[in-house]
């Protein structure tokens, strides 16, 4: 793909966005009827979305009900070659405090899968030296229960390379392999790496599930497995209105794991080494690599890689910081990070053209839905929040129409039926979050329900506003670097 081409794409999303949020305007002042039957298109849309959504996450937290009781180890055992099972857990480190990532590794000691057969790799940053003296006091203190316990040092300035995760995952999966199969002699055919954020703490249970589905898979070399990722670490410490965000963002992500077809891995997930070896690992000229990895190993393996569900929780840190204010920016650095995976568009576009022997119903419906979930991310809020507001507004003359008159009525009455499906969710959210801590009253509890009502505010903020800033960074050029999330004790 030549540069000219490229650019025409990393414009694309920022120009589709603008254009759609400002149709509301200009289509609304001189194709009054048409802009009010594309709202009420939308929002008939947008209920689809939320029924999808509620039948998936229900789906979901009953399957994760009942993976959380099961005996994974006596299912591994039905294996004869279950020891030869070998899990890499890569802890992403940055400049997170070491209280965090400590937590972590102790959660990982407590897995009912055997911690000989698991081999732990602190990734550390060269450029953040507290990083790797946390990890060595780590080690000390507990690198005897694990059958590895690697430190890995990511260098700085590498040519070529953008400082961030996906470039420090390359660096420790390549040196995990070189010294756990080249030196050690492990079998990489029975090997997994999983991708693990510093704060991110696994359902006990994981790595025994994650065994099972391994082994019990004859495609496992083409295959990611992914659990539910959600912000439960600090969720009654966070201010409301990103405690709102996050709370729709764990019944997504819960949602996600019944829906295989729109499933892509995300933050913390698993693969085999075999694969990753394959493919070539992480690229390291890349900001967002979860969506990376698996459309790379898609196109490659000739659009066989598909994600495997695990219905278990992994249980991570929402953004926070030492105040509100900071809070509220963190969050907003975050989500504009995620985001900012629309910058791989035009590679994903390029990757499509290049394979032509992949199912084009898959690849199709794989570029689909990515392309509706990143051009619609920042306009979602304009068209089913202020769209109807913003036609009878710049045209009063359409307002005093039968259908001007009612459209507000129709609009609301559609919408009003996703009620339903919110308060079926927040009950299954509800439900999967950790019992309350001993210093949240239980007042914080019983009134949480009506934090909801800031749902308008938070989402335009820390979901529309990010995604639009995204978009239109791109869009001019303004490449954006990788942010760490700042962790809080």
């Amino acid at each position: 793909m030549t540069g000219k081409a490229r650019r025409l794409l990393e414009i694309m999303p920022g120009f589709v966005s603008w254009n759609m949020i400002l149709f509301l305007v200009w289509g609304g002042y001189f194709f009054p009827i048409f802009t009010s039957y594309f709202i009420l298109a939308f929002d008939v849309y947008w209920v689809y979305r939320g029924l999808s959504m509620t039948i998936a996450a229900t789906v979901s937290h009953f399957r994760m009900r009942a993976t959380e009781v099961t005996d994974w180890m006596r299912e591994v055992r039905g294996f004869g070659d279950w020891k030869k099972v070998r899990h890499i857990v890569m802890i992403m480190i940055a400049n997170e405090p070491a209280e965090v990532y400590g937590r972590t590794v102790e959660a990982l000691a407590r897995q009912t899968f055997p911690t000989a057969q698991i081999a732990v790799v602190l990734a550390t940053e060269d450029r953040f030296p507290n990083g790797r003296t946390g990890a060595e006091k780590l080690r000390r203190k507990l690198g005897k229960k694990f059958g590895e316990f690697l430190i890995t040092v990511h260098p700085q300035n590498i040519t070529g390379e953008i400082k961030g995760k996906s470039s420090n995952e390359a660096w420790a999966s390549r040196e995990a392999k070189r010294i756990l199969v080249d030196e050690k002699g492990w079998d990489i055919k029975y090997m997994t790496i999983t991708s693990n954020d510093a704060d991110a703490i696994l359902h006990p249970k994981y790595f025994a599930c994650l065994t099972f589905k391994f082994l019990d898979d004859p495609n496992r070399y083409e295959r990611f497995w992914q659990p539910a990722i959600v912000f439960y670490n600090n969720i009654w410490r966070i201010p409301a209105p990103t405690r709102v965000i996050n709370t729709m963002s764990n019944v997504w992500q819960i949602g996600l794991l019944s829906r295989k077809d729109r499933l892509v891995n995300f933050s913390n997930y698993t693969a085999s080494l075999a694969m990753i070896d394959r493919i070539g690992y992480w690229d390291t000229d890349v900001i967002p690599e979860d969506y990376r990895i698996f459309f790379k190993a898609f196109f490659r393996l000739g659009g066989r890689v598909e994600v495997e569900p695990i219905f278990l929780p992994s249980s991570a840190d929402a953004a926070e910081s030492t105040s509100t204010w900071k809070t509220f920016v963190n969050d907003y650095e975050q989500k504009k990070r995620w985001a900012w995976g629309v910058s791989d568009l035009p590679l994903f576009i390029e990757m499509y053209f290049k394979q032509p022997g992949i199912s084009f119903l898959n690849k199709n419906l794989r570029m689909l839905r990515l392309l509706i979930d990143h051009l619609l991310w920042p306009v979602n809020w304009f068209i089913i929040t202020v769209g109807v507001s913003v036609v009878t507004l710049v045209n009063p003359t359409f307002k005093r129409t039968a259908l001007g008159f009612t459209l507000p009525r129709i609009s609301s009455g559609i919408l009003t039926i996703t009620l339903i499906f919110l308060v079926i969710l927040l009950v299954i959210e509800f439900r999967q979050r950790p019992p309350r801590p001993k210093d949240v009253s239980k007042w914080k509890v019983w009134l949480s329900p009506l934090e909801f009502v800031l749902m308008p505010i938070a989402g335009f903020f820390f979901n529309a506003l990010p995604g639009l800033d995204a978009h239109t960074r791109l869009m001019l050029g303004k490449y954006i670097e990788y942010r760490v999330t700042e962790k809080v004790k």
